[in-house]
């Protein structure tokens, strides 16, 4: 069999945690040349990717006709160029999230994609996460009867601003609202579909921050309410999901375990165990049940990465379609634009027609 050669633009933190040692698990794809211009880069390469080629630019990849598949993990402002350098010259792209900048850099990648007959994927990989499947379970089982609130947090605990980092800087794409916000809405997506208006509350909250490092935003359904959350300065846990159903509720903590294991150097596919949660960090269903109290530890789902890449290399072989569309990415920038907006004009926003693959 004939493997889909892939080329990764970018070798920090995203190329060696959370592309890399994936891509690595699936028997289809061959990573043949990395771009690496730091010598602690090459170093790592040359350690964990022996028989991969070093580069020095993307124009290396795109100039190489023996690569199928382009995966681009660089800073956000470069998402877009290098994609359509990409989808020009004839590969297969995945892009880091966030897809682009703006809905109209979406729209002309996903067109062009069509135009070349190219696969176009964002790479959310948060879909994949232990978390995420075991709430997307619960809410399917029907257990907590109608949702009417779900809370779905992503904060962290940084309260100095890293030096020369490029999400800490007020550029198109930067802040945590772009970085975290993608995942949380593209998970509310998922579940329940177009909303029919949202509120944003984003905010600067530390000092001498220059870009958004507070989110607060609100996704109005019918008979739903969707809150997403991302702080910079949470130094207490906060719950990762609560869910407020007619029966109940749900409450889950805990991150899912595989971006501290890719950190750490591990490969998937040297682990069994791989994507599988700590019993402590399982989630708590709390619910009357056919006139009953009950409290139930709910073991979380298994994580899995590599079922990203599995996908896209399926459907490049025309054996699957995309689990993650570039059109639901590009409905994300919508929702990101419009709670820019409602920030902006201090209101709530209507959704209206403005998704199209929702």
């Amino acid at each position: 069999m004939r493997k889909i050669r892939v080329g990764l633009i970018g070798f920090g933190i995203s190329g060696q945690v959370f592309h890399a040692p994936v891509m690595r698990s699936v028997a289809e794809l061959e990573l043949v040349c990395v771009t690496a211009r730091k010598a602690d880069q090459q170093l790592l390469l040359k350690e964990r990717y022996p028989h991969t080629k070093i580069a020095l630019s993307a124009d290396e990849i795109f100039a190489d006709e023996t690569i199928d598949l382009v995966v681009i993990a660089t800073s956000n402002e470069m998402h877009y160029p290098f994609a359509k350098r990409a989808l020009e010259t004839g590969k297969h792209v995945v892009v880091e999230k966030p897809f682009t900048n703006s809905v109209e850099q979406a729209d002309e990648l996903i067109a062009l994609a069509k135009e070349k007959k190219l696969i176009l994927a964002p790479y959310h990989n948060l879909r994949f996460n232990s978390d995420y499947r075991t709430v997307e379970k619960i809410i399917q089982s029907g257990r907590l009867g109608r949702i009417v609130n779900l809370e779905s947090r992503f904060d962290r605990f940084r309260n100095y601003l890293r030096p020369n980092a490029w999400r800490e800087e007020n550029l198109a794409g930067s802040g945590i609202f772009y970085d975290l916000g993608p995942h949380l809405i593209d998970q509310t997506l998922q579940l329940f579909g177009k909303p029919n208006a949202i509120f944003a509350d984003l905010a600067v909250q530390r000092d001498h921050a220059k870009t958004i490092d507070n989110f607060d935003c609100i996704l109005y359904y019918d008979n739903l309410r969707v809150s997403l959350k991302g702080s910079m300065l949470a130094k207490e846990p906060t719950p990762r999901y609560r869910i407020f159903g007619i029966n109940g509720n749900f409450v889950k903590y805990g991150i899912d375990p595989q971006e501290a294991l890719l950190r750490e150097g591990k490969f998937p596919d040297e682990d069994p165990n791989w994507g599988q949660e700590d019993p402590s960090l399982y989630g708590k269903l709390n619910i009357m049940e056919e006139g009953k109290d009950i409290e139930e530890i709910i073991p979380s789902e298994i994580g899995s990465y590599p079922d990203f890449y599995q996908n896209v290399a399926d459907t490049i072989l025309g054996k699957a379609d995309l689990i993650a569309s570039a059109e639901q990415a590009r409905d994300v920038i919508k929702i990101i634009e419009l709670s820019y907006k409602s920030q902006l004009e201090r209101r709530v926003i209507p959704v209206e027609s403005q998704l199209i693959a929702y």
